[in-house]
């Protein structure tokens, strides 16, 4: 019987979930591997979390909702704008999505056809590229060739080459950690609107940054469409749960596609995140782990030979050069990972151009996990 097999699925592979895979088979082999390979939080969902799911799953809460979310979860999000960026957000131009990769599914298919050009940073998250090549779309993946972020002149200069329909940018970043300054910001979505540019903001690492507040691109016009997770300071990577919040123009577009692919996110799912916006002591003390992770880490990586790249300004990575070290992080992860039982992503995920040089290590686990990793590192660099 004949396979059919489409070019979409010849994507490159998420080499950080290849990394977790070979970390998990060292560990069933009865190996102490310590993993940064993967940015997810190694704490539990906030208390109130865990209870509203305990209560929703014993009332058999557990079925379809409408497509765009329930209203009270909608309503929280609108509310958790206003209470911490001071933007005034209707709860009706909130999706509530299976998670955030959902919602970039979602903002792709509404937003542009096949043959669209996109422009993205590199170095960037994998799945934005991976996704948008699958669809179609034509990824212009712009070089920051060191710079800590995308600009309006990168964006300005992409553009006259050839024009583009869209731009994704991500504050604080993934892989880099860096934030996007508010001049900065406010100069790249007036650029993107003077040239007819659609702009989706990534803003999944809000409320983990470690130098200044944070800013939401909503801010500076509805126009924006911005894209938000509960995966990462609400701890619930697991709930495929997270949201957008949609020019007035894109909400029925959204709901229609939503309709097909997810029919809604899950019912329980959201009813538990209604609670995550009153967890804030508790998130906030993860938090405070994560910038303790952080000052360990940028005393002893660079004495290791892991120069960093990126400022760590914001989410839980690390971004290194390792030219110093190696000129193929992907054999050096291998390496690294097979003998020193320490998981790291190579930088081939986020950067096609110079991706062999440099490699991310998250550092959302324990400090007791980064002492233990930093200590092998330098016996097995030795």
């Amino acid at each position: 019987m004949a396979v059919a097999i489409s070019r979409r699925g010849d994507v490159e592979p998420f080499h950080a979930m290849d990394v977790l895979a070979e970390a998990n088979r060292l560990r069933a082999q009865g190996h102490d591997v310590v993993s940064m390979a993967v940015g997810q939080p190694s704490d539990p969902a906030p208390r109130a979390v865990i209870e509203a799911a305990a209560r929703a799953l014993r009332n058999g809460r557990i079925g379809y909702t409408d497509s765009l979310g329930v209203a009270p979860l909608r309503e929280a999000i609108a509310r958790h704008y206003a209470e911490h960026y001071g933007v005034e957000v209707p709860p009706a131009r909130v999706a509530v999505t299976t998670g955030s990769s959902a919602a970039f599914n979602l903002a792709f298919l509404a937003m542009f056809d096949a043959g669209d050009r996109v422009a993205v940073a590199a170095p960037g998250y994998p799945a934005y590229r991976n996704i948008m090549q699958a669809l179609g779309i034509d990824v212009v993946e712009i070089e920051l060739h060191g710079a800590g972020h995308l600009t309006a002149a990168h964006l300005a200069a992409a553009h006259r080459q050839r024009p583009l329909n869209g731009v994704l940018f991500a504050s604080p970043a993934n892989p880099t950690g860096a934030t996007i300054p508010d001049d900065d910001l406010a100069a790249l979505v007036d650029a993107a609107a003077e040239r007819g540019i659609a702009v989706i903001s990534d803003e999944i690492y809000h409320r983990l940054c470690y130098v200044g507040p944070d800013r939401t691109a909503l801010a500076l016009g509805d126009g924006v469409t911005v894209i938000n997770s509960f995966s990462k300071y609400y701890c619930m990577t697991g709930w495929r749960i997270g949201w957008m919040v949609l020019p007035e123009a894109l909400v029925r577009p959204v709901e229609r596609i939503q309709q097909s692919l997810y029919i809604s996110p899950p019912e329980l799912s959201q009813l538990a995140a209604v609670e995550a916006f009153g967890a804030t002591a508790e998130l906030e003390a993860v938090k405070a782990r994560y910038a303790q992770n952080r000052d360990l880490l940028m005393r002893r990586l660079p004495g290791l030979g892991f120069r960093l790249a990126a400022p760590m300004d914001g989410a839980f990575y690390a971004y290194c050069d390792v030219s110093g070290l190696t000129n193929d992080s992907m054999a050096f992860a291998r390496r690294m990972l097979a003998e020193a039982h320490v998981a790291a992503t190579p930088g081939r995920d986020f950067d096609p151009f110079e991706g062999h040089r440099t490699m991310r290590f998250s550092y959302a686990g324990s400090l007791d996990d980064m002492t233990r990793a930093t200590d092998r590192l330098e016996q097995w660099l030795r």
